[in-house]
């Protein structure tokens, strides 16, 4: 009898084999097009989400300090050889030491005005 056994109890489990990979694959096509119709609402939320809180972080002043007299980050330093221009730190710390914020920074602020908000 145990020879007769083998080949239905092969069958049997190349069947429940078979059954689970299409429940599987029926399972990951189903979920595509749900996936594709969340993306798209996860999508328009940012789209809509974005510029309401990055506005207000653009804008912001970086340096709680600046216009005080103890701003730490007040230090510009310039120096002049010969008769050659000036050259000084200013140029980088002064838009943060005078109440700056991230749109008023060099380059960044380039790069900022990219953000939506």
């Amino acid at each position: 009898m145990a020879r007769h056994a083998a080949p239905s109890n092969q069958r049997r489990a190349l069947l429940c084999a078979g059954l689970a990979v299409a429940a599987a694959a029926g399972a990951v096509l189903g979920a595509g097009g749900g996936a594709h119709a969340a993306q798209a609402d996860v999508g328009e939320g940012l789209s809509h989400a974005l510029p309401g809180a990055l506005g207000p972080v653009k804008s912001l002043q970086l340096d709680p300090l600046a216009n005080t007299g103890v701003d730490p980050l007040d230090n510009a330093v310039g120096t002049q050889v010969a008769d050659f221009p000036p050259v000084s730190t200013a140029l980088a710390t002064d838009p943060v030491a005078k109440g700056g914020s991230l749109g008023t920074l060099p380059l960044v602020g380039q790069v900022a005005g990219l953000l939506p908000g």
